[in-house]
Protein backbone atom coordinates (compact mmCIF):
# COMPACT_ATOMS: atom_id res chain seq x y z
CA UNK A 1 0.00 0.00 0.00
CA UNK A 2 1.38 3.41 -0.82
CA UNK A 3 1.79 5.59 1.84
CA UNK A 4 1.35 9.67 1.03
CA UNK A 5 3.00 12.48 2.05
CA UNK A 6 2.16 16.51 1.51
CA UNK A 7 5.14 18.67 2.00
CA UNK A 8 4.55 22.43 2.08
CA UNK A 9 6.95 24.07 0.18
CA UNK A 10 8.49 21.39 -2.02
CA UNK A 11 9.40 24.11 -4.15
CA UNK A 12 11.66 25.90 -1.97
CA UNK A 13 15.42 24.31 -1.26
CA UNK A 14 14.50 22.76 2.19
CA UNK A 15 11.18 21.19 0.86
CA UNK A 16 13.54 19.83 -2.56
CA UNK A 17 15.78 18.26 -0.34
CA UNK A 18 12.65 16.85 1.79
CA UNK A 19 11.19 15.39 -1.22
CA UNK A 20 13.86 13.39 -2.33
CA UNK A 21 15.02 12.27 0.90
CA UNK A 22 11.29 10.96 1.77
CA UNK A 23 11.37 9.83 -2.06
CA UNK A 24 14.16 7.71 -1.14
CA UNK A 25 12.16 5.80 1.26
CA UNK A 26 9.22 5.21 -0.55
CA UNK A 27 7.21 8.19 0.09
CA UNK A 28 4.65 9.21 -2.84
CA UNK A 29 4.50 12.73 -2.03
CA UNK A 30 2.32 15.60 -2.99
CA UNK A 31 4.54 18.58 -4.00
CA UNK A 32 3.13 21.83 -2.98
CA UNK A 33 4.23 24.97 -4.71
CA UNK A 34 2.78 29.05 -4.27
CA UNK A 35 4.09 30.49 -7.45
CA UNK A 36 7.22 28.98 -7.83
CA UNK A 37 5.43 26.35 -10.60
CA UNK A 38 9.11 25.58 -12.59
CA UNK A 39 10.39 24.38 -10.07
CA UNK A 40 7.70 22.41 -8.67
CA UNK A 41 7.44 20.79 -12.23
CA UNK A 42 10.73 20.13 -12.50
CA UNK A 43 11.22 18.02 -8.99
CA UNK A 44 8.10 16.41 -10.13
CA UNK A 45 9.68 15.43 -13.51
CA UNK A 46 12.82 14.17 -11.68
CA UNK A 47 11.09 12.58 -9.01
CA UNK A 48 8.86 10.66 -11.25
CA UNK A 49 11.52 9.67 -13.48
CA UNK A 50 13.95 8.16 -11.03
CA UNK A 51 11.25 6.47 -8.41
CA UNK A 52 8.32 5.37 -11.29
CA UNK A 53 6.01 2.87 -8.87
CA UNK A 54 5.21 6.31 -6.55
CA UNK A 55 3.03 9.22 -7.80
CA UNK A 56 3.98 12.71 -7.40
CA UNK A 57 1.10 15.14 -7.69
CA UNK A 58 1.60 18.91 -7.78
CA UNK A 59 -0.62 20.72 -5.27
CA UNK A 60 -0.87 25.17 -5.65
CA UNK A 61 -1.76 27.23 -2.82
CA UNK A 62 -1.47 30.62 -1.61
CA UNK A 63 -0.52 30.49 2.15
CA UNK A 64 -0.27 34.40 2.19
CA UNK A 65 -4.31 34.54 2.07
CA UNK A 66 -7.44 33.65 4.10
CA UNK A 67 -8.25 30.68 2.30
CA UNK A 68 -4.97 29.35 1.31
CA UNK A 69 -5.67 25.93 3.89
CA UNK A 70 -8.80 25.26 1.80
CA UNK A 71 -7.21 25.68 -1.41
CA UNK A 72 -4.72 22.74 -0.70
CA UNK A 73 -7.27 20.49 1.31
CA UNK A 74 -9.48 20.44 -1.32
CA UNK A 75 -6.42 18.85 -3.47
CA UNK A 76 -5.20 16.15 -0.62
CA UNK A 77 -6.73 12.56 -1.34
CA UNK A 78 -5.11 10.30 1.22
CA UNK A 79 -2.09 11.27 3.56
CA UNK A 80 -0.21 9.88 6.29
CA UNK A 81 2.40 12.89 6.70
CA UNK A 82 1.97 16.86 6.64
CA UNK A 83 5.53 18.45 6.71
CA UNK A 84 5.43 22.33 6.71
CA UNK A 85 8.91 23.65 5.27
CA UNK A 86 7.10 26.37 3.20
CA UNK A 87 7.25 30.03 4.09
CA UNK A 88 10.12 33.15 4.31
CA UNK A 89 11.98 35.12 6.79
CA UNK A 90 11.07 38.77 7.03
CA UNK A 91 13.91 41.10 7.72
CA UNK A 92 12.90 44.34 9.32
CA UNK A 93 12.84 46.39 12.57
CA UNK A 94 9.84 46.06 14.30
CA UNK A 95 8.77 49.71 14.10
CA UNK A 96 9.49 49.05 10.33
CA UNK A 97 6.84 46.40 9.91
CA UNK A 98 3.41 47.07 8.96
CA UNK A 99 0.00 45.40 9.87
CA UNK A 100 0.15 43.78 6.38
CA UNK A 101 2.95 42.54 7.05
CA UNK A 102 2.25 40.66 9.91
CA UNK A 103 -1.17 39.39 8.45
CA UNK A 104 0.77 37.67 5.99
CA UNK A 105 3.77 36.23 7.55
CA UNK A 106 0.94 34.99 9.91
CA UNK A 107 -1.22 33.49 7.79
CA UNK A 108 1.78 31.69 5.71
CA UNK A 109 3.21 30.42 9.37
CA UNK A 110 0.66 29.71 11.58
CA UNK A 111 -2.91 30.37 10.69
CA UNK A 112 -3.14 28.17 7.09
CA UNK A 113 -0.31 25.42 8.66
CA UNK A 114 -3.14 25.51 11.68
CA UNK A 115 -6.10 25.09 9.63
CA UNK A 116 -4.98 22.83 6.97
CA UNK A 117 -3.95 20.35 10.11
CA UNK A 118 -7.21 20.78 11.61
CA UNK A 119 -9.04 19.95 7.47
CA UNK A 120 -6.71 16.78 7.05
CA UNK A 121 -6.90 15.71 10.76
CA UNK A 122 -9.83 12.77 9.36
CA UNK A 123 -7.53 11.82 6.43
CA UNK A 124 -4.50 11.45 9.36
CA UNK A 125 -6.58 9.72 11.68
CA UNK A 126 -7.01 6.82 9.47
CA UNK A 127 -3.68 5.54 9.51
CA UNK A 128 -1.78 3.61 12.77
CA UNK A 129 0.65 6.09 12.68
CA UNK A 130 0.87 9.74 11.42
CA UNK A 131 2.91 12.42 11.20
CA UNK A 132 2.87 16.43 11.34
CA UNK A 133 6.06 17.85 11.18
CA UNK A 134 6.95 21.68 10.81
CA UNK A 135 9.99 23.46 10.17
CA UNK A 136 10.82 25.76 12.65
CA UNK A 137 13.41 27.81 13.41
CA UNK A 138 16.15 28.65 15.97
CA UNK A 139 14.57 32.11 15.98
CA UNK A 140 11.45 30.87 17.10
CA UNK A 141 13.36 29.70 20.61
CA UNK A 142 16.08 32.34 20.54
CA UNK A 143 14.82 35.30 19.22
CA UNK A 144 16.12 37.71 16.28
CA UNK A 145 17.04 41.17 16.70
CA UNK A 146 15.65 42.69 13.52
CA UNK A 147 13.55 39.74 12.83
CA UNK A 148 10.97 40.10 15.59
CA UNK A 149 7.48 39.02 13.32
CA UNK A 150 9.89 36.05 11.99
CA UNK A 151 10.67 35.03 15.33
CA UNK A 152 7.51 35.63 17.02
CA UNK A 153 5.67 33.30 14.14
CA UNK A 154 7.92 30.70 14.26
CA UNK A 155 7.33 30.68 18.63
CA UNK A 156 4.02 30.21 17.58
CA UNK A 157 4.75 27.21 15.59
CA UNK A 158 6.50 25.59 18.24
CA UNK A 159 3.59 26.64 20.84
CA UNK A 160 1.33 24.80 18.38
CA UNK A 161 3.22 21.78 18.15
CA UNK A 162 3.53 20.94 21.68
CA UNK A 163 0.11 21.57 22.21
CA UNK A 164 -1.38 19.61 19.50
CA UNK A 165 0.77 17.05 20.41
CA UNK A 166 -0.68 16.68 23.71
CA UNK A 167 -4.22 16.65 21.56
CA UNK A 168 -4.08 14.85 18.95
CA UNK A 169 -2.02 11.77 21.11
CA UNK A 170 -5.34 9.47 21.19
CA UNK A 171 -5.55 9.42 17.12
CA UNK A 172 -1.72 8.25 16.91
CA UNK A 173 -0.60 11.72 15.61
CA UNK A 174 2.48 12.20 16.58
CA UNK A 175 3.73 16.44 16.18
CA UNK A 176 7.18 17.78 16.06
CA UNK A 177 9.68 19.93 14.36
CA UNK A 178 12.69 20.42 13.47
CA UNK A 179 14.41 24.21 14.52
CA UNK A 180 17.08 24.13 12.01
CA UNK A 181 20.03 26.96 12.76
CA UNK A 182 21.85 28.12 10.08
CA UNK A 183 21.13 26.57 6.58
CA UNK A 184 22.97 26.76 3.42
CA UNK A 185 19.95 28.62 1.61
CA UNK A 186 19.44 31.59 -0.55
CA UNK A 187 17.86 32.67 2.58
CA UNK A 188 21.22 33.53 3.96
CA UNK A 189 22.73 34.76 0.69
CA UNK A 190 22.86 38.54 1.63
CA UNK A 191 25.31 37.97 4.15
CA UNK A 192 28.21 39.38 3.62
CA UNK A 193 31.96 37.15 3.78
CA UNK A 194 32.49 38.66 7.16
CA UNK A 195 29.20 37.82 8.15
CA UNK A 196 29.26 35.18 7.60
CA UNK A 197 32.54 34.56 9.22
CA UNK A 198 31.36 35.83 12.60
CA UNK A 199 28.46 33.36 12.25
CA UNK A 200 30.96 30.58 11.69
CA UNK A 201 32.97 31.40 14.77
CA UNK A 202 30.00 31.41 16.79
CA UNK A 203 28.69 27.89 15.78
CA UNK A 204 30.43 25.10 18.27
CA UNK A 205 30.99 23.09 15.45
CA UNK A 206 32.56 25.25 12.69
CA UNK A 207 30.12 24.86 9.61
CA UNK A 208 27.06 25.38 8.22
CA UNK A 209 24.39 22.96 8.02
CA UNK A 210 22.70 21.95 4.51
CA UNK A 211 19.24 21.51 3.33
CA UNK A 212 20.35 17.30 3.44
CA UNK A 213 20.76 17.45 7.28
CA UNK A 214 17.36 18.99 7.54
CA UNK A 215 16.05 15.94 5.32
CA UNK A 216 17.64 13.89 6.74
CA UNK A 217 16.32 13.88 9.99
CA UNK A 218 13.16 14.50 8.58
CA UNK A 219 13.57 11.12 7.13
CA UNK A 220 13.87 9.99 10.51
CA UNK A 221 11.00 11.37 12.22
CA UNK A 222 8.83 9.38 9.15
CA UNK A 223 10.72 6.28 9.53
CA UNK A 224 8.88 4.43 11.98
CA UNK A 225 12.00 4.48 14.19
CA UNK A 226 11.33 8.04 16.15
CA UNK A 227 7.48 6.66 16.74
CA UNK A 228 7.87 7.33 20.31
CA UNK A 229 8.88 10.70 20.09
CA UNK A 230 5.96 13.56 19.94
CA UNK A 231 5.56 17.21 21.20
CA UNK A 232 9.45 17.86 20.55
CA UNK A 233 11.41 20.86 19.27
CA UNK A 234 14.57 19.40 18.07
CA UNK A 235 17.78 21.72 17.71
CA UNK A 236 19.15 21.11 14.26
CA UNK A 237 21.98 23.73 14.54
CA UNK A 238 25.49 23.04 15.43
CA UNK A 239 25.93 23.78 18.71
CA UNK A 240 24.72 26.85 18.53
CA UNK A 241 21.97 28.49 20.92
CA UNK A 242 22.21 25.53 22.89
Amino acid sequence: MKKFALVLGASGEIGHAICHSLAEEGWSIYLHYSTNKNAAETLCHTLSKTFPAQEFMLVQGDFSIETGAEMVAAQIFNVQAIIFANGQAHYSLLEDTTVKDMDALWRVHVQNPMRLTALLSEKLRQHDVSYVLFIGSIWGEAGSAGEALYATVKGAQHAFVKSYAKEAALSRIRVNAIAPGFINTSMNSHLSKEELNYILEDIPLGSIGQTTDVAEMVRFYLSGKADYVTGQIIRLNGGWYI
